[in-house]
């Protein structure tokens, strides 16, 4: 069969939403949009561990600590998730995390910003981990089989993060004085970013209209980012607090919150690897697998012990 009727029928498929499965016939450039796609998302999971875990030693309560040490477990298990869907596409894990330490492969801009104060962890829960759900839900119903599963547990635990978030936020807009300039301090410093995770404008989206077409992605960027800032203009009103952009009103005409402009030139410039903590991130996951060599080759050498153990049994 020739690649053009391979494609149609590809197409066919995708139009009367039938998943596609690792050993279906997919066009090239869908292959290596999703492995693109799906392993910065791993690696976004993993890096995003970071600036929270910086935070759990620190945390104000044994409740906060658990809370937060569970949070940091439930990101990582997202990417072993990721990893193992994006495996099925042909990469190996391996050939993926070297992409990561060696810059070639990239994550969300969002987890190359500090976290500053303990409000931090609210704002990352709230702002971040809500802005990841909109996209996330959204790849639920992505068109490659084994993403769209590994989307429904990640998206049921990022819902309890995005609350988990809020509820820290929650706590100290209504304490101290100090606790609400944090607060208030916190939601300034992660409100611009947040916005920036949904990607370029719809305009510069190169990848934008191939994807919907092939329905790995439901939402342009442009439709996500107005539904979060709908979202969270609302939601801050709870808090007592505001969103620092002089420009958000609500527009009677449209039935949506008009809003300000991004500083592209900052997204270009961290995507580019050149944000506030770009070199720090890098530089502890290249620590961390360096340091975890000896783990890595003792599992495999316990494996490989119990499988001889295993075919003596059977011998």
């Amino acid at each position: 069969m020739a690649e053009h009727d391979m494609e149609k029928m590809f197409q066919e498929k995708i139009d009367k939403e039938i998943k596609i499965e690792p050993k279906d016939w997919m066009p090239e450039a869908y292959r290596k949009t999703n492995l693109r796609q799906i392993s910065q998302h791993a690696h976004s999971e993993v890096v995003g561990m970071l600036p929270e875990g910086n935070w759990i030693s620190r945390a104000p309560s044994l409740k906060r600590k658990a809370v937060l040490i569970a949070k940091v477990q439930d990101e990582a298990g997202h990417g072993l998730y990721l990893y193992s869907s994006a495996e099925t596409l042909g990469s190996t894990r391996d050939q993926m995390v070297a992409d990561l330490l060696s810059g070639k492969a990239k994550y969300s801009s969002i987890f190359n910003y500090p976290s500053l104060t303990w409000a931090d962890m609210g704002a990352i829960g709230w702002l971040v981990d809500g802005a990841a759900i909109l996209n996330q839900v959204m790849l639920c119903r992505t068109s490659y089989g084994p993403y769209a599963r590994a989307m429904v547990r990640i998206c049921k635990e990022e819902s309890f993060h995005q609350r988990q978030g809020f509820e820290t936020l929650l706590v100290l807009s209504r304490g101290t004085e100090a606790q609400k300039e944090m607060c208030q301090d916190a939601i300034n410093r992660w409100w611009w970013p947040s916005l920036m995770m949904f990607g370029p404008k719809d305009s510069e989206s190169t990848n934008s209209d191939q994807s919907m077409k092939w329905k790995i992605k439901r939402m342009t960027n442009d439709e996500l980012r107005q539904k979060f800032v709908d979202m969270a203009a609302e939601q801050v009103k709870v808090l007592g607090m505001t969103l620092p952009d002089a420009d958000l009103k609500w527009n009677t005409k449209t039935k949506h919150y008009d809003f300000g402009e991004i500083n592209w030139d900052e997204f270009w410039n961290v995507v580019k690897g050149n944000g506030p903590c770009n070199k720090n991130r890098l530089d502890a996951r290249i620590k961390a697998h360096e340091e975890g060599k000896w783990v890595r080759e003792a599992a495999m050498a316990y494996a490989e012990k119990r499988m001889a153990r295993q075919k003596d049994k059977a011998a």
